[in-house]
């Protein structure tokens, strides 16, 4: 048996007025994603415990079979790990994004885009290099990553902080939202040190006259140290493999164990190579029992408040990867199972995670009594067949272990 778990993050939504009430899912022409909640078994999953905030990196652990409330320890030492970053035990990992602040006076500032107008990674990098230059220490140290999303390492630094996704707080002012608790001064003193550096940098001077948004602040959340997770093999004695353009999938795959295949082409964007994710999804199949897919561009779209965007890249989603998925594994593997969800609502209006259900499918081929006809959207956490309250527990259900 081979089981194929495709997460298009943060597809759930909220009905819009401009879709006449409808979802960006259910807007969506979708026939794949519809067949396999038309053979299948539908659910809803709560993959967000009470208490936590709604990340993807709690949600996606708990897809994973892990319960948040014994293994989550912050999100920033997942990238970490991902890439290839080594944090002794004291060391604590936050993630560094590269934002765009509008500044209406010295008190008014406002978040503006928490990807800095999804700035390119070879631009990041000359900025990231600079604001470690600048603010790093023998105790402090800047990494660039993909895009807007980078790492900073504090040796022996603190945890026990309170600090705001930027994501939660696009078009709001940043004040109230700044780190709270133990040594806060020393993370905002760094946020504030990041704009004067970055006010006045060429990168920032050519994207401003190309018409494109600034990288003109850091931003620090996220924050944590490794956590130490059981492998995948030795929770449900499976081989598997990752496929994912974001570290923070990336960081869990790692740590459970998995091999990790970096799909060329793969970006995290609307532009992501799909096909490439299911090309190589395939592959891994012929080696391991269990591959992960997981596609970040719905979740940004969510995020950019743009439906349209959302709705384009479900379809793409559908067509290009979930389609060849399900045509080639039937052929090649014959016997096969899919769970097909999403790790969280990221709905377009509020423009941020949300802590609600999310539907899901479990599909197994060739082995399907069940024909309805029906859609894979929100429609099905009306009436469920199967109701998870525990994310963590629908792994289990999806591989049949007790």
């Amino acid at each position: 048996m081979k089981y194929i778990v495709i997460v298009p993050d943060g597809a759930a939504d909220y009905p819009l007025e401009e879709l006449g009430g409808k979802t960006p899912l259910q807007v969506a022409k979708t026939p794949h994603m519809d067949f396999l909640a038309s053979h299948g078994i539908v659910g809803s999953v709560r993959n967000i415990p009470d208490g936590f905030s709604p990340g993807s990196d709690v949600a996606n652990l708990s897809i994973l079979g892990y319960d948040p409330r014994t293994y989550y320890t912050g999100r920033a030492p997942l990238e970490a790990v991902s890439m290839g970053l080594s944090l002794s035990k004291k060391d604590v990992a936050f993630r560094c994004n590269l934002v765009s602040l509008k500044f209406l006076d010295k008190k008014r500032i406002f978040m503006d885009d928490y990807s800095a107008g999804h700035i390119t990674t070879e631009e990041a990098k000359i900025l990231i290099e600079e604001i470690d230059k600048k603010l790093g220490s023998d105790s402090l140290k800047f990494y660039p990553g993909v895009s807007y999303r980078h790492i900073m390492i504090w040796k022996e630094g603190t945890e026990d902080l309170e600090c705001t996704p930027p994501h939660d707080i696009t078009g709001r002012e940043i004040m109230r939202y700044l780190p709270i608790g133990k040594n806060a001064d020393f993370l905002k003193d760094l946020i504030f040190k990041s704009m004067e550096i970055l006010r006045d940098h060429e990168i920032n001077k050519k994207r401003i006259a190309e018409g494109k948004r600034p990288a003109n602040s850091i931003w620090l959340w996220g924050q944590g140290k490794t956590p130490n997770l059981p492998t995948f093999r030795e929770k449900y004695n499976l081989s598997g493999a990752l496929i994912s353009a974001v570290d923070l999938t990336k960081g869990l795959g790692i740590l459970a164990g998995f091999h990790i295949i970096n799909v060329p082409g793969a970006t995290g964007w609307i532009d992501t190579n799909y096909e490439g994710k299911a090309d190589y999804a395939l592959q891994a199949l012929e080696k391991v029992d269990f591959v992960y897919i997981h596609i970040e561009a719905p979740d940004e779209a969510g995020h950019q408040g743009d439906y349209k965007l959302k709705i384009k890249a479900l379809e793409n989603i559908d067509k290009i990867l979930i389609g060849k998925i399900i045509k080639e594994a039937e052929r090649r593997f014959g016997e096969f199972k899919i769970l097909l969800l999403p790790d969280h609502p990221t709905p377009v209006k509020v423009r941020t995670h949300t802590s609600d259900p999310v539907p899901f499918v479990i599909y197994e081929g060739n082995q399907n009594k069940h024909v309805h006809n029906r859609e894979f959207s929100e429609t099905i956490l009306t009436c469920p067949e199967i109701e998870i309250e525990e994310g963590y527990k629908l792994m289990n259900l999806f591989l049949k272990k007790t």
